[in-house]
Parts: C-alpha cells; sequence; structure tokens
C-alpha cells in the first residue's frame, strides 16, 4: 500500500516530501520546484524489472506454438536450464542461442499481479523483434514482434495492463546491427557497408551485420520519422520508453537526435543507453545510462577490493562528474542477461545482502533482472538466462522477503527516490546521506564490508535534523544513535548495513516549527 499511495501522489503530482514554501528556510525557496519537478516525473528513481521474455513464465498456449520452434530452433522443458552448446555454422549462432523454453508477452501479461504486488514500476524486456535467436538481438524485421513471443497487438495490451496497474512499459531497442538474415540486407543494401561483397559485423559476430548511421535513410528509418520504429512503438503501442543496446557504439549525436525524436513522439517517455563507460557526457543525448560504473564500484567494495570510504568517494565524485538529475534517472544494474548472476559474482549471502540494499538507497533507479529476487542461480551465459523457478516465490524465501522489505522501504522514503547524495565521511565505513527539503526525511546508509566490527562518528550534513533527535535503523537493528551536535556515534558489526532515519514520533520540539507538509 505504500508503495501505491507514492506512486500515485508521485504521478499526479502532488507535494510529497516537500515542505509549503512559509515553512522553508530562504536558501531552500528556489529549490522547491527542483524537488517537485523531480516527484512528478516517473523517471527518477523508478524500481525496474527486467524480463527474458522467452524464460520468464511458462506460455498459456504453447500447444498451438510448437510449429514456431522448427529447426534450427529447439523447444525445452520449462524443468531444464540451459547449457552451453555448440557452433552451428550454416545458422550463424551457437545452438544455445536457438534453445526455446516457450515464454511469451502472453504469459509476462499473466504474472503482473506478482510484479505490482513486489513493487515494480517499469517492466523492462529484453528484445522481441523478429529474429532467429531468443535473445533476438539479431532482429531481422523491427516493425515485427516475432511470433514465438506474440504480436505488436499483444504490446499494446501488455503496455494497456501495465498502464493500468499505474506501471510503465519499456522496449530494448537495438539500432546497432540486425541479423543477417534480416531482408534488409537485400531490400536497403545502402543500409550497410560491404568490404569484398560481405556486409561488416558488429565485433566481427558472423551474424550481427552494422547498420550504417551515416546514412540520413537509417537514421530516419529508426527514428526519424513519425512511422519510424523508434516513434511508431511510442505512438501505436504507447510504450514508454526505449533501452538502446550497445549505446555507446552510436555516439553522441545520433543518440542526441533518437532522444529528441523519441519525446516529440511520446513526451515524458524515457531513453536509457547501455553504456559501460564512466557516466559523465552522457547527458542530454540520453536521459540515463545503465551505471555500470556505480556496479563495479559496489562489487569491489564487497569484494574487498576497495575501501568503503574511498568507494563513497568515487561515487561522490561521479555524481559531481555526470549531474545528479541524470543520475536520478540512471539504472542502477548489479546483474543482467550480459553478466553472471549476483549469487554467481559474490559468493556470501551477506555480499549479495549488502549490495541489494546499497542499490535500493543509492540514486537512480534500481534494476532487477527476473528470479534474482528469488535467488536464482547462474553463472556466464547461457546460465544467467535460465528459466524462472516459480515454485521459489514462497514466504520462506529469504532473499524475495529482503527484496519485499527494501521495497516497501523505498516507497515510503521520498529520499531515497529523489533525495539529493551526500557522502559522509569516514574512516573505515561506506557512509552517505540522502536528503529532501524535509529533515523528518533525510536517510543515512553506512555499511561496514569488513569482518571487524567498526564504531564510527559521522558528520550529518544535513542542518536541519534537530538536536538530541533519535535515529532508528529501517532494517530493523537495535542500532539507534542519537544526534549530538550535528553528528551521530555508530558501531556496525562485520558485514552490517543499516538504514537510518530521524525517529520525529511524537515530534521533537522544532521540527513542526519549519517542516510543515502543505
Amino acid at each position: 500500500m505504500l508503495r501505491r499511495a507514492f506512486l500515485c501522489l508521485t504521478l499526479t503530482g502532488m507535494a510529497f516530501g516537500v515542505p509549503a514554501p512559509e515553512w522553508l528556510p530562504q536558501q531552500d525557496l528556489s529549490r522547491r520546484q527542483e524537488f517537485l519537478d523531480r516527484q512528478s516525473d516517473w523517471r527518477n528513481g523508478a524500481v525496474v524489472y527486467q524480463i527474458f521474455v522467452d524464460r520468464f513464465a511458462p506460455s498459456r498456449h504453447l500447444a498451438q506454438k510448437r510449429s514456431l520452434y522448427a529447426a534450427p530452433r529447439h523447444l525445452r522443458d520449462w524443468s531444464e536450464n540451459p547449457q552451453a552448446g555448440s557452433y552451428l555454422k550454416e545458422a550463424g549462432v551457437w545452438s544455445h542461442e536457438v534453445d526455446y523454453w516457450g515464454g511469451d508477452l502472453d504469459s509476462v501479461r499473466s504474472r503482473l499481479d506478482y510484479l505490482q504486488d513486489l513493487g515494480v514500476e517499469v517492466v523492462y524486456l529484453n528484445p522481441i523483434f523478429e529474429s532467429l535467436t531468443n535473445h533476438k538481438y539479431d532482429a531481422w524485421d523491427y516493425h515485427k514482434v516475432d511470433p514465438v513471443y506474440g504480436s505488436r497487438q499483444d504490446v499494446a495490451d501488455l503496455a494497456a495492463d501495465l498502464h493500468g496497474r499505474k506501471m510503465k512499459l519499456m522496449l530494448d531497442g537495438v539500432f546497432n546491427h540486425v541479423g543477417k538474415r534480416s531482408p534488409y540486407l537485400k531490400e536497403h543494401p545502402d543500409f550497410f557497408k560491404w568490404v569484398n561483397g560481405q556486409p561488416v559485423s558488429w565485433l566481427d559476430v558472423e551474424n550481427l551485420p552494422e547498420l550504417q548511421l551515416e546514412n540520413p535513410k537509417v537514421r530516419d528509418f529508426l527514428y526519424g520519422s513519425p512511422t519510424s520504429v523508434v516513434q511508431s512503438y511510442l505512438r501505436q503501442e504507447k510504450i514508454d520508453g526505449w533501452r538502446l543496446d550497445v549505446a555507446f557504439d552510436l555516439g553522441f549525436r545520433y543518440l542526441s537526435e533518437l532522444t529528441r525524436a523519441a519525446h516529440e513522439a511520446r513526451p515524458g517517455c524515457d531513453i536509457i543507453g547501455e553504456i559501460w563507460n564512466y557516466p559523465e557526457d552522457w547527458y542530454p543525448a540520453v536521459d540515463g545510462v545503465m551505471n555500470m560504473h556505480g556496479r563495479i564500484v559496489l562489487l569491489r567494495l564487497l569484494e574487498g577490493k576497495v575501501r568503503g570510504p574511498v568507494a563513497s568517494a568515487m561515487w561522490e565524485s561521479m555524481v559531481a562528474d555526470s549531474g545528479y538529475e541524470h543520475l536520478l534517472k540512471a539504472w542502477l544494474v548489479l546483474d543482467n542477461h550480459d553478466t553472471p548472476r549476483l549469487n554467481h559474482i559474490l559468493k556470501q549471502n551477506w555480499q549479495v545482502e549488502m549490495a541489494r540494499t546499497l542499490q535500493f538507497t543509492l540514486p537512480g533507479s534500481p534494476v532487477i533482472y527476473y528470479g534474482s529476487e528469488l535467488d536464482l542461480p547462474g553463472g556466464d551465459d547461457p546460465a544467467n538466462r535460465a528459466p524462472m523457478r516459480w515454485e521459489l516465490a514462497t514466504e520462506q524465501n529469504k532473499m524475495l522477503a529482503l527484496h519485499r522489505k527494501l521495497l516497501k522501504i523505498r516507497a515510503g522514503e521520498p529520499a531515497l527516490r529523489i533525495g539529493d547524495f551526500r557522502r559522509l565521511h569516514s574512516d573505515k565505513a561506506f557512509a552517505f546521506l540522502r536528503k529532501t527539503l524535509s529533515a523528518k526525511e533525510t536517510i543515512v546508509v553506512a555499511a561496514n564490508p569488513g569482518d571487524q566490527p567498526i564504531e564510527e562518528f559521522l558528520q550529518l550534513r544535513d542542518g536541519k535534523l534537530q538536536d538530541v533527535t533519535r535515529m532508528v535503523d529501517l532494517l530493523g537493528s537495535s542500532v539507534a544513535p542519537t544526534i549530538y551536535g550535528g553528528s551521530i556515534e555508530i558501531r556496525l558489526q562485520p558485514h552490517q548495513v543499516v538504514v537510518l532515519k530521524p525517529d520525529v514520533s511524537p515530534m521533537p520540539k522544532g521540527y513542526d516549527r519549519y517542516d510543515r507538509m502543505p
């Protein structure tokens, strides 16, 4: 209920987390509209759930679809796990790329109650275009959905269902390359660069001829005209945005053109670039990046390869360099279809739990890769693309319980979605503060990834926090420091993380005189 109430307030633009003007100090008045704009923009800090369509939920119509999985495709039983296969020379792909489990857009729609109850706000689908492989990064025809997944009408129906739940839908745009069986190679040979009678391929992958974006016809076809790929799905199926594959290869000019065209087609949509680089300079060419730099800093912190204070300083530098409005929209990814699952990268349960806690409290949109909330295992491709194990979605699943707790906390705390980020100076911990214009909403996060207890003196960089205010850990621990002189002292056990909030019930004297809501 907390998540739904917050989302409703956000979507309607009502004041939440922003005190009335007459109760603000002079220096905050100029920022009030900034915070109102942040909270009314669904892209800021939204919880994203990534779905590999073939593997998310069993089809309800598999019997009618079996003919669609003719060789070289191979339909597997849902109980099987993916295995690395052999190279199929004639098809130009590996056999595990054409192994299917039968999921489709209709089966995704059948599980929306689960996603909504979990607290998901944005559903992001891996590519769905007509193509040979299960991953569909080798599109044949962008304007067609592969029949194994459904049709464009199914996309429209899924978008409508999600919108009825106050949720959003984003598709994966693979506009750097197509599949070698694409009719575009014959119909539009000038879309490609040819050498010795063969199209130049992305990273020399035989199955992925690269599009020549320097050709204005290609750009018009992909995003420039109202009937282009990017614009047509936004206008007709009413999707809410695109995640752009290998966006760093597209370059600033073409990304900027695409983003402008998308916003003209559907104002307020979201364009997210797969950028593995440092996130500086990419905004406003895209609305946000996949924050893979933030990811690697967190992983190295939890692996013990970088100390907490250094990691927090790196985040502070990234925020300063990249622009905060951009980072609020950036997707903070810890695992996805291109990486091993988090529980394969981080071997200890406490590491995974701390990583998720930090992911859900740092700036940006946290991304959950389907099944990771259930502790679904998976190493390198194709093991990281196993079918969803719905039998794990029980009340006894500790990882699912952790995700539900973190999502409930996030839904009730505006600072975690739209609040500023301030690094907290520390000798040993990874520590930071999130704040809105209301001190009652300030959140302090401190993590001890080490194997020894630590005691920390933390300067609280929020001048509205009242002296002798007690702070409580939203995660439920007994850590409950009292603010003295704008600071707290805390003791953290090995591998412990706390999410502290001022206890203003009953209201300490002073807050009611400068921190009132409208």
